[in-house]
């Protein structure tokens, strides 16, 4: 009896190369079968180069990957049929409607049978089913091209920058189509720079910078193991509050907004702050306390801030 693997997604020591540009290096993880695994990490770490190495499109300079239990440098014909990719930048046909262009890309899949009708469903564009591409959004753009990567009904879906240039409402109306993938027992493997979309989304989270992976674990587990601290916010501070907390030797971090910020130890440094602000007779509106969120933690392991920008060259996303 045939053992069915636990992983989708097998990577060892992948390195890529293009001259002297290091894009991918030496980076190992696996991701399992049923999990949405995000990437993370800012534009130019080596997101989209790795994604496209295990999707088939490029070639590994070195290393070993294996996608549903074959290699994907000898088995392409065979993983293809098999996987759904929504690439950075998706596009489409101006002219022709959703159904249209999902009818499309069934045929040009070779797909029997495909559920059109469920996919437009899932997707929440049923009221836009008739509309022509050049008349959507963006949001509704992006979600239609998560349905043509569905088409197929594959078991991998691979989902690159998939909310990158999107407004916040529209970004949480594609979430929610990838919380529905979720919970359809999708393997998922998305990209992002994104903090809250790989919070909120992901079971397992893999952080890279400058073409290496530098912790992986599920959010819960990457905040816990690295959040030895607090963060105190006071907001409406005044002067005197300012001066205060830097007297008692901390180093609150102030914005336009008149709150500040201050890394504190644990809850005794919490009540040192309040007391030594009331004694002082200096005011605050109000506080929040707080662990470090993944934000966070990704500038305490890298020393870089994630920001969305305009995408590198080839092989430096």
């Amino acid at each position: 009896m045939t053992i069915e693997a636990e992983y989708a997604i097998e990577v060892e020591k992948l390195t890529k190369r293009y001259g002297d540009l290091l894009a991918v290096n030496d980076i190992s993880f696996n991701v399992r079968k049923g999990e949405v695994f995000a990437l993370l990490g800012p534009n130019g770490a080596g997101k989209t180069t790795t994604v496209e190495i295990i999707d088939t499109i490029r070639t590994p300079t070195s290393g070993k990957v294996r996608l549903l239990g074959m290699d994907v440098t000898k088995k392409k014909h065979d993983i293809v049929p098999r996987i759904g990719v929504l690439p950075q930048g998706f596009s489409s046909f101006d002219r022709i409607t959703v159904r249209s262009t999902m009818q499309y890309y069934s045929r040009l899949f070779c797909c029997i049978d495909p559920d059109i009708d469920g996919l437009i469903e899932l997707v929440n564009l049923k009221d836009k089913a008739e509309v022509q591409y050049k008349n959507l959004s963006g949001g509704l753009r992006q979600r239609l091209g998560i349905a043509i990567a569905l088409v197929n009904d594959p078991e991998v879906v691979f989902l690159d920058e998939p909310t990158t240039g999107l407004d916040p409402r529209a970004r949480r109306e594609v979430w929610e189509v990838l919380l529905g993938l979720k919970k359809k027992g999708k393997t998922v493997f998305l990209t992002t720079h994104y903090m809250e979309e790989a919070e909120l989304l992901a079971d397992t989270v893999a952080i890279v910078s400058k073409g290496k992976i530098i912790a992986t674990g599920s959010p819960v587990e990457l905040i816990e193991s690295n959040s030895n601290y607090l963060i105190v916010t006071l907001q409406s501070v005044d002067e005197k509050t300012l001066a205060v907390v830097r007297k008692m030797g901390f180093e609150p971090v102030s914005d336009p907004h008149e709150n500040i910020r201050v890394r504190v130890e644990g809850t005794d440094d919490v009540r040192k702050i309040l007391n030594g602000v009331e004694d002082a007779g200096a005011s605050f509106l109000s506080l929040d306390v707080r662990k470090p969120n993944l934000e966070e933690v990704f500038l305490k392991l890298t020393g870089e801030a994630l920001h969305e920008g305009p995408t590198g060259g080839m092989g430096a996303k």
